[in-house]
């Protein structure tokens, strides 16, 4: 029997087709980007809150190399990227997935033009790339609290001492 791929596929984006796709979404468009390897609580929260503040919702994933030169460990990511982006895709808060090579995300966040730039806690605003551009087109900043103190390096951290 032949089954047809998830739906949710349809949300995984080039960064080429990116643009174009984009043009579709509702507004407020809200944008964030992060590593998101190994899923947990504090990401599907903070993506649910960061969700609630718009419309439409675009995550851009670091691609391997981009996480590797980050420095978060030899092993890292333990996902490979196109893992990441399926997972991703498969949230319901979650209307369009792609990912960056570079060091950042400005190139996503300057095709996509969000009204809202959304990161965790642990980032102030003015700390926030992107935050100059968005708030210069009249778009909003947001720095989300954790409710859920979690990471992907402590979750790790405990696999490794089992």
């Amino acid at each position: 029997m032949h089954y047809a791929p998830p739906d949710f596929e349809h949300k995984i984006v080039a960064p080429e087709q990116l643009v174009e796709r984009v043009s579709l979404l509702d507004r407020p468009l809200v944008f964030t980007n992060g590593c998101f390897d190994i899923l947990h609580r504090g990401h599907v929260t903070l993506l649910g809150q960061a969700r609630s503040l718009g419309a439409s919702m675009i995550v851009a994933l670091n691609s391997d190399s981009s996480v590797k030169r980050l420095g978060k460990g030899d092993d890292r990511p333990v996902n490979t990227l196109a893992d990441r982006l399926a997972v991703m895709a498969a949230l319901e808060c979650v209307s369009l997935v792609t990912w960056f090579d570079e060091d950042t995300p400005l190139a996503r966040i300057l095709d996509c033009r969000p009204d809202i730039l959304v990161k965790g806690g642990d980032w102030p605003v003015e700390k926030i790339v992107g935050n100059h551009e968005v708030s210069n087109w009249g778009g909003r900043v947001v720095s989300i609290p954790f409710i859920h103190q979690k990471s992907t390096t402590a979750l790790l951290e405990k696999i490794r001492r089992l």
